[in-house]
């Protein structure tokens, strides 16, 4: 095959995929947005066959073709047509080992799975749901032997979600956390605890709709290529680098999750916003993992959003917004409300210092259940067993327990470690952009724009053209999660007086 035309042909494919992908991405924000509840057997079917179109287009011997043509002129590819064909060849080689039938099963059950999720969790009913996740676990532990049968079924899941990542290198990262974060926990505990009472006043829907408008306003994300839809559990979908739609969830009784939850989304946009336009509709487009993608999302909550300097910036707004409910509250009790650190039932209210724990009770469970030492049925008695060992509390029903969030029914298994290693590279991502920028002189004004800048050309700009690896290189140097624990250490040392 002329290699002109194996370019254009490598074009045609990865928009083809695009075209697919956007589809799908389509049906999923309706269905969790405004579809109503049960209109799920459609989706699945459009979903069904969309996966099998995809599949029949990608694993086809043409694509096999076009990829060995493409190997063979390497020499003559510039970086993003190799780095193209690199990661077109890797999913390649996973897809066509998965037969067109299960890859079409599997998109179905994915979408059943999130209708039958939703009611589950509404009625407190994990009978209702065990079906479908035993489901879902044994599809992903025969997909991990697809993937790369040399490894352990559990280390093949963590790899799709950060390339080279295993079993022995996050037991030995979480040691590392249990060993310096639960002494910090329990000193906390022991200390007088601070009043967060006015965050639980009565605030109308309708004002924290406007107030998420002007948190997008400060973020710097632009409206015109930047939605916001509701949904049950929050999440950020990029078609490409100029749409990219966020979520967020409204408690009337809580100001603090919605708000959070806009500025956690809104930090996965920026990441998508900000990745080189030259990638749309290739391989090379969004984030390049999910705990880089984590870095960026619980860079902007924690790091910049509970900080001092940026809730002092934003607090007479914040104010202006409710002025009946923070009437009697100043910047720093506002400050100090939300950073109030306690053990909790819900991972995503968990304070910035608790939150690990809550990913490590999941790390604990998906181990289990993927390497086949943990029945589905056993998960409700297990995740209580972990929270009562790990954060000494008790779990009142499984809705607040192990239905709490929507990642096992979409079926991303090996997920959730990458919140843990996020928030670790995000604290070293800042102890370095402290060396370049006046990073709380700007945060102090409002002005994130510096900041963002920073991340832009460590992070964001590459997309997925570099591996996970060589961005955490970038903006990191060695990775180093002492840096993360010392920050936490440091942070609730000055807050509660250790």
């Amino acid at each position: 095959m002329d290699l002109t035309i194996a370019l254009e042909k490598l074009d045609e494919l990865q928009k083809k995929m695009y075209a697919y992908g956007a589809a799908n991405s389509a049906l999923y924000l309706d269905s969790v947005t405004v579809a109503p509840k049960d209109t799920s057997e459609g989706r699945g079917v459009a979903m069904g066959i969309l996966a099998g179109e995809e599949h029949k287009l990608f694993a086809s011997p043409e694509t096999g073709e076009l990829l060995d043509c493409l190997e063979s002129n390497r020499d003559k590819l510039d970086a993003r047509q190799a780095r193209q064909t690199e990661l077109l060849r890797r999913s390649y080689t996973q897809l066509s080992r998965i037969p067109a039938d299960e890859y079409m099963e599997y998109a179905m059950l994915t979408n059943e799975a999130s209708d039958v999720w939703h009611r589950a969790k509404e009625q407190n009913d994990f009978e209702l749901f065990r079906p479908v996740l035993e489901k879902l676990v044994a599809f992903n532990r025969k997909f991990a032997g697809y993937y790369d049968s040399t490894k352990a079924p559990y280390d093949a899941l963590l790899n799709e979600y950060e390339r080279g990542m295993t079993m022995e290198k996050l037991d030995a990262f979480f040691a590392a956390l249990r060993e310096k974060i639960v002494p910090v926990i329990r000193a906390v505990g022991e200390k007088p605890q601070i009043d967060d009472g006015f965050l639980h006043k009565h605030y109308p829907v309708e004002i924290q709709r406007k107030f998420s408008d002007y948190l997008m306003e400060v973020m710097g994300l632009d409206r015109a290529h930047c939605g916001i839809g509701e949904t049950e559990h929050p999440f950020t979908l990029n078609f490409n680098s100029q749409d990219v739609r966020i979520t967020t969830h409204y408690v009337e009784d809580s100001l603090a999750e919605s708000m959070y939850s806009v500025v956690h989304e809104g930090g996965h946009a920026l990441y998508e916003r900000g990745v080189d336009p030259q990638n749309d509709y290739t391989v090379l487009a969004g984030g390049v993992s999910m705990g880089i993608h984590e870095s960026q999302s619980r860079f902007y909550e924690n790091l910049i959003g509970r900080s001092r300097p940026f809730v002092h910036a934003i607090f007479p707004r914040i104010r202006a917004f409710f002025p009946e409910q923070l009437k009697d509250v100043d910047a720093e009790m506002f400050y100090r409300a939300v950073n109030k650190a306690q053990p909790s039932l819900i991972r995503t209210e968990a304070d910035e210092l608790t939150y690990s724990l809550h990913i490590m009770v999941r790390y604990e469970i998906e181990k289990q259940l993927i390497g086949g030492t943990l029945a589905v049925g056993d998960i409700p008695a297990e995740w209580n067993r972990l929270y009562k060992e790990y954060l000494g509390i008790d779990v009142p029903d499984d809705k607040r327990g192990c239905l709490q969030d929507s990642h096992w029914s979409g079926g991303s298994f090996g997920y959730f470690p990458s919140y843990a290693l996020g928030s670790a590279y995000g604290a070293q991502m800042l102890r370095n952009m402290e060396k370049d920028v006046d990073v709380w002189g700007s945060v102090g004004k409002g002005d994130l724009s510096p900041v963002t800048a920073w991340l832009r050309e460590k992070v964001h700009q590459y997309g997925s053209l570099l591996e996970p690896a060589q961005i955490v290189e970038n903006a990191c140097g060695v990775f180093d999660p002492t840096v993360y624990t010392d920050y936490l250490t440091e942070k609730y040392s000055e807050l509660y007086g250790l």
